[in-house]
């Protein structure tokens, strides 16, 4: 099931602070062998938002996936905006992605209601509507989970799950329209999960614009997983792709959160035929 649709700019800017999209930006999404490739990770809505840095304390993982997989931690930097910059060591195309650990965030009842409904969290939305008024703020810890794919020749590498902890993955060429995906859950298919897209043009061959210079775009396509964790967006139009789902449950660690959320996102660019 393919659906699409434009959501209000002054909706999407309207969301919390803890909807905001995080994903990795490579300098180009397509490279050949010993090509440098620099990356850099954002957070914002609308496919527009602010950069940010490095910081050892918050990553599990940060990992190139070629024809083998490197730990990129070691040769980042805190405070750094330029996570990590890669001679890539053929044309065959490489995967690259990054989990954090969990951090806090707590908001009004109201608006953390809200958040869960712009997010389609409709489990959560339903156990504090039972509440009603014993609901109390929504206290939140939240994990990040982006991917970023810069084409080869080897499409087969962009189906290889990485083994984040949630993960969009690609059952296809992602430079192929309409773009096929499974989401996973510690491994194993999500069903029922909200799945959203957004699009922008290319600055140049193979060049995302600046994300902290462009305007927010609205959302261009949706739809939720199927039983096998399944989904299909219409992902036609040429240019740079940003793909998004949240999963959240009942907290773990009750102590400081009642709810945890992990964040998947996937990048890619697809260009004119």
């Amino acid at each position: 099931m393919i659906r699409r649709f434009a959501v209000p700019i002054a909706l999407l800017a309207a969301s919390t602070a803890s909807a905001h999209e995080f994903w990795l930006s490579p300098s180009t999404y397509g490279a050949a062998a010993r090509d440098t490739v620099a990356v850099s990770t954002w957070a914002g809505t609308g496919f527009r938002g602010e950069p940010k840095p490095w910081a050892a304390p918050r990553a599990i993982r940060f990992a190139l996936r070629t024809t083998r997989e490197f730990d990129l931690r070691p040769a980042a930097t805190n405070g750094d905006l330029t996570w990590a910059r890669l001679v890539l060591p053929d044309d065959g195309g490489a995967m690259i992605g990054y989990e954090s650990n969990f951090a806090h965030i707590e908001l009004e009842a109201g608006e953390f209601d809200r958040y869960l409904a712009l997010e389609g969290l409709d489990g959560p939305l339903r156990a504090r509507a039972k509440l009603g008024g014993r609901a109390g703020p929504g206290r939140e810890r939240y994990a990040r989970c982006p991917k970023t794919w810069v084409a080869g020749a080897e499409a087969k590498r962009a189906m290889a799950p990485l083994g984040l902890s949630l993960e969009l993955v690609p059952l296809g060429d992602p430079s192929a329209a309409p773009l096929r995906l499974r989401l996973l859950d510690h491994g194993k298919p999500l069903a029922g999960a909200l799945v959203r897209a957004w699009n922008r043009p290319l600055a140049g061959a193979g060049r995302p614009a600046d994300p902290a210079a462009r305007d927010s775009v609205g959302m261009v396509a949706e739809a939720r997983t199927d039983a096998r964790g399944m989904v299909t967006l219409d992902t036609s139009r040429a240019g740079e792709w940003l793909v998004s789902a949240v999963h959240m449950t009942a907290s773990e660690d009750r102590t400081e959160a009642d709810w945890q959320s992990r964040w998947a996102s996937l990048t890619f660019a697809r260009e004119s035929k």
